[in-house]
């Protein structure tokens, strides 16, 4: 209430103020001189869907660094209209600043300018708006993020560099330590090795800039959610050959479940040595801490989904844990270098390495499992408790150096790029497993009954695993006229504990620059994931899982008023268990194939002091056995409308309205099939800015739906988050 009486006072004073406009991830294309731009990635789908965010002020957003081409501009006709894109870089999704719109391959990118004004919370809550992108698919979670590309779990790398290896070890990323967040739609083992033919998600850390400036807020809101946090950066020499730069942020907050907290502190101090105007050196730190819980719950689908034979409902946000035991308490630490340097006008170099350091303590129980199909509790309601300990640890050191060429042969324009990429991985788990251990009543739970430390010492197993891999890479990026042809190739060799995979890599795309702002493009990728164990049939070492995408479509930018791009795709997933049909008859563990098709949609349209963003995806899965891949909707579509005047009396004021769609998902057995109704959530923001001070409320969720992201045939469903609304305060200097 306070925030909305400090809006309407200054609207009525009509002070002086700055505007800011956001710009797609489509940047580097000529505009006219005194051309206004206004914000940018993502799309636009069919669905009159209408929502959206002109954003959190652009002083979130830090700057590109000094070898990309500025993401800013401002228009000189206008009273400060400035305008902030995401930038691909070298050491993103692409490891190339060729531009989105340049390139045979569907990419997104959200910057912390446009996700902050969308109300994110989380790194999950970011990919709410990217089409393609199932990013809440085991609902209101705390112990990961676990998004879902084109139907597929994905790889989550920062800067270029994986971040999770094993389960549950390490911290999530605070998105305010984040520059932007990319999706890389589709197999990219060519650029990164093993990983999912879904793609990858890659999160891009601030870095030290010149100028000095920075920022503070602080924020308070629903489940008595508290959070602070500082960036300040700038040149720590006359000569501006050091530059520094310190992020922090801390949370003290409650969720939607009572008996969970989710505090964290994280702290990432950054320094770049720039000895001249050819190299640069760069190191990122970060340390963060987090003390939570894992907020899933494993509901029983009887109660909750489907009625219970006593026809009571489960509460969607009852605690099914044991207060004071539970807990998802994870530490990470870990230094980063990136740096480059340019020989000459043709070659350059580049490196990103990291050496990261994370653990976790993980206590969670829960209603005990009872197979496909069978309810989990009698008719009263109560049920057998499972409880479970998983304390783990990681430790990785990876590097990724690469030769970057650009020169021409004849009438080719050619950017090649050579590169080798090493990973060292260990990563280990002590666990115990204590099945229907006490009961709990799912409608009125009283809690106690905690197994003894002696019964958990008697369940104790646990783990070492240890991955390396090494990998050699080349791609050519050729021009010729409007056309641009882009190959790669890569060598892996792998080896997880004793066992030893190699696998080689392609990928090929074609992309035609039409005179009329519209580019067609073709491209075929391909990917391997290790699988450890020995194929019980063939008594040899079990195949890496294998993908391979076909994808068409076109890229449009009109009059600069429009942007859109639209692909069609064809994955298949092989080397997957055999399917139940050739289960006692196969000629190995891994005759299973899984198919993917879809359409995507991303679009961006302009008209005054309005700017709609809008997405939809449609896929059609098959899991080995014909059925739909589990948890993963047919149909999505997200919108955000944004409304930020230019002139008036109501300059400095924006407003922002968002809506998500979800369709119905399923999941299927053999015997078991269970189908998760589709939902949609609304979501708003309003704003004013003046001066250097930025005013924010966010809302989402508005009607607070009860809803469920997921229900599994196994028997558990995930509720979906809660209407949060969050206001904030934020101060640039």
């Amino acid at each position: 209430m306070i925030l909305i009486i400090d809006f309407l006072r200054i609207l009525r004073s009509g002070g002086p103020h700055h505007r800011f406009r956001r710009g797609w991830a489509v940047n580097k294309f000529k505009r006219p001189r005194g051309f206004k731009v206004k914000r940018v990635p993502a799309l636009l789908s069919g669905a009159a869907i209408v929502a959206l965010s002109m954003g959190a002020p652009a002083f979130f957003n830090g700057a590109a660094a000094e070898s990309e081409e500025p993401a800013v501009w401002v228009d000189d006709k206008a009273p400060e209209v400035i305008t902030v894109t995401g930038t691909p870089s070298r050491y993103g999704a692409l490891k190339s600043d060729t531009p989105i719109m340049e390139t045979a391959r569907s990419v997104s990118i959200e910057t912390i300018d446009q996700y902050w004004d969308k109300g994110a919370l989380e790194l999950n809550d970011v990919l709410g708006y990217v089409s393609g992108v199932s990013s809440e698919t085991y609902g209101f979670s705390l112990r990961g993020d676990f998004a879902q590309v084109r139907g597929l779990s994905v790889p989550e790398y920062r800067d270029g560099l994986q971040t999770l290896f094993g389960y549950y070890n390490n911290t999530r990323p605070h998105i305010y330590l984040l520059e932007q967040v990319e999706v890389l739609k589709g197999p990219a083992s060519v650029l990164f090795g093993s990983g999912s033919p879904g793609g990858i998600v890659n999160v891009v850390s601030k870095r030290p800039e010149a100028a000095f400036g920075g920022n503070a807020f602080a924020s308070y809101g629903s489940f008595d959610r508290f959070e602070a946090g500082a960036d300040i950066t700038g040149s720590l020499t006359g000569n501006g050959k050091i530059l520094g730069r310190m992020v922090a942020v801390v949370r003290d907050s409650g969720t939607q479940i009572d008996e969970i907290n989710n505090d964290t502190v994280s702290v990432a101090p950054s320094l770049t040595f720039q000895p001249t105007e050819d190299t640069s050196i760069t190191l990122l730190g970060e340390i963060t801490d987090t003390n939570s819980d894992t907020a899933h719950q494993f509901l029983p689908i009887y109660g909750t989904l489907l009625p219970h034979p006593s026809g009571k409902t489960i509460d969607s946000y009852e605690y099914m844990g044991e207060p004071g035991w539970n807990r998802y308490d994870t530490k990470s630490t870990s230094i980063s270098l990136i740096a480059d340097h340019r020989f000459n006008d043709t070659l350059s170099f580049e490196t990103t390495a990291r050496y990261r350091d994370a653990s976790s303590k993980y206590n969670q129980t829960w209603i005990a499992f009872a197979g496909s199909g069978v309810p989990r509790t009698d008719a009263d309601g109560n049920g057998n408790r499972t409880w479970y300990v998983g304390n783990g640890k990681s430790e990785s050191f990876a590097i990724d150096t690469r030769l970057r060429a650009n020169f021409t042969t004849g009438a080719l324009s050619h950017e090649v790029l050579a590169g080798v990429h090493y990973q060292d991985v260990k990563y280990s788990s002590e666990n115990a497993y204590i099945f229907a251990s006490g009961t709990l009543n799912v409608f009125d739970p009283v809690y106690g009954g905690t197994p003894s430390q002696t019964a958990f010492d008697a369940t104790a197993y646990g783990s070492d695993n240890k991955m390396d891999m090494l990998g050699f890479y080349v791609s050519d990026e050729i021009t010729l006229d409007n056309w641009v042809l882009t190959a790669g190739v890569r060598f892996d060799d792998v080896k997880t504990n004793d066992q030893k995979d190699n696998a080689e890599s392609f990928s090929v795309g074609l992309l035609y620059k039409t005179g009329m702002g519209v580019s067609p493009y073709v491209s075929y990728a391909e990917s391997f994931q290790p699988v450890v164990g020995t194929d019980a049939i063939t008594q040899e070492a079990l195949k890496p899982q294998r993908g391979r995408q076909y994808e068409a479509g076109l890229k449009m930018q009109l009059d600069q008023q429009l942007y859109l791009t639209a692909a069609y795709f064809d994955i298949r997933q092989s080397n997957l268990s055999n399917p139940n049909s050739l289960v006692g008859q196969a000629g190995s563990q891994q005759e299973g194939v899984a198919k993917i098709n879809g359409f995507e949609i991303e679009a961006l349209a302009t008209l005054g002091d309005f700017s709609i963003e809008a997405n939809f995806s449609l896929l059609d899965t098959e899991n080995p056995n014909g059925y739909r891949l589990s948890s993963v909707a047919k149909t999505q579509a997200s919108s955000w409308l944004s409304y930020q005047p230019q002139d008036g009396d109501l300059a400095g004021f924006r407003a922002g309205t968002g809506v998500r769609y979800t369709g119905k998902s399923e999941s299927e057995s053999a015997a078991f099939k269970v189908v998760t109704p589709s939902y949609t959530l609304f979501d708003a923001m309003i704003g004013y800015t003046y001066e250097d001070w930025d005013f924010t409320i966010n809302l989402r969720n508005i009607a607070d739906k009860d809803y469920y992201t997921t229900c599994l045939a196994r028997g558990d469903c995930y509720p979906g988050e809660r209407r949060t609304i969050v206001g904030r305060i934020a101060r640039k200097f």
